[in-house]
């Protein structure tokens, strides 16, 4: 059988100032027509680099220095730009790991959705909108009928993900790279998406690379497993061998990651003045409710993990704690004095103390200002700092996130790792020295090895500064690793509330025993026994009718 996909001792290289750099040394790679291949690795493996290729494509400053790359008999290297573009879309199609920044925040998700379909011919506006409208619905997207025709903006991150999955499924590909498509989901979410996903696959034969830092979801995807460590091939197998019978010293080593976890701290005394206090808060998005009575508080040096699925409330919470969302009702306190309800009304003082480290360091950060200029802005801002002064104090915080300072200030952020750029929104927050930080899943997009660097720098620095956290997440590995209290939120409201370990120990809330039991486990068996444990109403869902 001739191969859909194949990569011959490819060599790819980045520009770094005017040195070329390996990132792919003489790596092969062969994929059959409906085979799925898991590409897994830690950050800076090669992995992304390597899945682009296999669609004879690269990033600004990367070339493709040796080797082959054949799709379906067509040498993409030598292919023209015209035969390019006849593939990229309808036949090859990408699902990138940030939604928020794949999409034109200018245009419906559903005149994005349905421009390949028309360009290369494939339907008719009309009836791509129809099938688009199905392919939402199989991805389990809400009111599918209605949300294609909102702008990126007005749908959560986890449902903006899902668009661009039926986006690249809209002309029926003989491959897909999926680059982390699921990061941004929750545990619920996640298992709806997967199980589409896997279905589509198989039902169109379609072929699929896909790449992640999560074994269990690898385990659940892929046919054959190939590892990567730095640009060169560790090993690869079928996936069963492999996660039974790895080979390499490498693979178990990344087998047997588990993450840290803090020791839970004692009980806070009922005394004891809250750092944040939300009370009984009620919100809108104009005239549609988001949030129903939510209260919780965070004590100083705590960390209140807020878990929940896609549109639970949890991110719109953390707007009204910042002033971002004015509640229509409630309060919120910050050390037992009531903040004006908008950010505008709040002092410089009221500001500085409540800082956020966002999900996506890639968005986060502005592209063209360098490390220094991007750390320094807040310094100088909240703290008056300038000059020398300000130079030395971000010195200090580069120091403190563990980034020699002589090696970073002046780097842009395309210089860096996906985790270094973390750690420069963490440097960004600290620099206000602010008392209470909300952490927006800032982990979800890292590989384990690396998030787990970024947890214990986050307990670190909590005991060394006394800070408190609010940690939004719907990863429960990190709550298990960082939470001290735990509240889960589900429609926009407060389902249930605890310390750590009640959250972890029966009886919970129906909603919560739901969450705990979708975490993905290192099974390949564990996605189809747990479809057919909730049947196919549950998944709610044709799509999944062979699986079940």
């Amino acid at each position: 059988m001739t191969a859909l996909v194949e990569i011959r001792d490819i060599y790819i290289d980045g520009r770094s100032d005017e040195t070329w750099m390996p990132i792919i040394k003489g790596v092969d790679l062969t994929l059959n027509k409906g085979e799925v291949l898991g590409l897994i690795g830690e950050s800076g493996a090669g992995k992304s680099t390597l899945g682009l290729a296999a669609m004879g494509f690269t990033r600004d400053g990367v070339r493709i220095s040796g080797g082959t790359v054949t799709f379906d008999g067509i040498d993409l290297l030598a292919a023209s730009a015209a035969k390019k573009r006849e593939l990229l879309g309808k036949r090859i199609a990408y699902v990138a790991q940030s939604a928020a920044a794949s999409f034109n925040p200018a245009h419906k998700l559903i005149d994005q959705h349905t421009e390949g379909p028309v360009q290369h011919g494939v339907m008719s506006r009309s009836e791509s909108v129809q099938d688009g409208i199905e392919l939402y619905r199989r991805l389990r997207l809400p009111n599918p009928e209605e949300i294609g025709f909102r702008y990126p903006h007005q749908v959560s991150g986890g449902q903006l993900q899902r668009a661009m999955t039926a986006m690249a499924m809209s002309c029926r590909p003989d491959l897909i790279i999926f680059d982390e498509p699921t990061t941004a989901l929750d545990v619920t979410t996640q298992i709806e998406v997967l199980a589409s996903i896997r279905d589509i696959v198989d039902q169109f034969d379609t072929a699929a690379i896909y790449i992640t830092h999560d074994l269990a979801v690898v385990a659940q995807m892929a046919d054959k497993i190939k590892v990567l460590l730095k640009g060169d091939e560790v090993e690869e197998a079928d996936t069963r061998t492999m996660l039974s019978a790895p080979k390499e010293d490498y693979t178990k080593s990344l087998w047997a990651v588990r993450a840290f976890e803090r020791p839970q701290k004692p009980a806070v005394h009922t005394s004891a003045t809250p750092v944040v206090s939300v009370q009984n808060v009620s919100a809108a998005y104009g005239k549609i409710p988001v949030l129903h009575d939510v209260s919780f508080d965070i004590h100083e040096g705590r960390t209140v993990a807020v878990v929940g699925e896609s549109g639970s409330g949890k991110s719109t919470t953390a707007r009204c704690i910042t002033g971002l969302l004015p509640p229509s009702q409630g309060v919120i306190q910050f050390d037992g004095q009531s903040l004006p309800a908008h950010y505008k009304n709040r002092s410089k003082d009221q500001l500085r103390q409540a800082q956020m480290i966002y999900q996506m360091a890639d968005t986060a950060l502005n592209p063209r200002q360098r490390i220094g200029d991007i750390i320094g802005r807040p310094v100088q801002f909240y703290m008056g700092l300038t000059g020398k002064q300000k130079r030395r104090r971000v010195e200090e915080l580069l120091e403190e996130i563990e980034l020699p300072a002589a090696q970073y200030i002046d780097r842009l952020p395309s210089e860096l790792s996906g985790g270094q750029k973390q750690r420069i929104g963490i440097a960004r927050a600290l620099a206000a020295e602010p008392k209470f930080i909300i952490c927006d899943e800032v982990t979800s997009a890292l590989d384990q090895l690396v998030a787990e660097g970024i947890l214990k720098l986050l307990a670190r620095l909590q005991d060394d500064l006394k800070l408190s956290y609010m940690f939004i997440t719907h990863d429960l590995a990190t709550v298990k690793a960082i939470a001290d209290e735990v509240v889960v939120m589900k429609e926009g409201k407060v389902v249930e509330q605890g310390t750590k370990h009640d959250m972890f120990v029966p009886p919970h809330h129906p909603y919560t025993d739901l969450l705990l039991s979708s975490v993905p486990e290192m099974d390949p068996d564990w996605l189809t026994n747990l479809l057919n444990e909730r049947g196919v109403d549950n998944i709610g869902d044709a799509a999944v009718d062979k699986m079940s």
